[in-house]
């Protein structure tokens, strides 16, 4: 039973971190298309996936468990990296 608790907070953690972390609080999608809101769903999870892979190989590198590292320091690490001219923000 207390492993299954830890991994129910792993899951409720990873839905705050594309929530309130990636999307924001306030951010509602913007698509009108059910396909639309599909594809914008799937965007979304395909970044949260790249930024927590990203997270695996720096924590790889360093020889440290890839749950201690902070998803919120690397998002913005990773936004700051996107270009002015990108048409999205992670």
């Amino acid at each position: 039973m207390a492993a299954l608790y830890n991994e129910r907070w792993e899951i409720e953690t990873t839905l705050d971190e594309l929530k309130t972390h990636q999307r924001g609080p306030a951010q509602v999608l913007r698509s009108r298309s059910p396909e639309g809101v599909e594809q914008e769903v799937w965007g979304y999870l395909l970044v949260h996936h790249a930024i927590r892979s990203l997270m695996h190989t720096a924590a790889q590198d360093i020889d440290a468990d890839p749950d201690r590292l902070s998803f919120t320091r690397t998002l913005r690490l990773v936004r700051r990296q996107v270009t002015a001219q990108a048409a999205f923000s992670p």
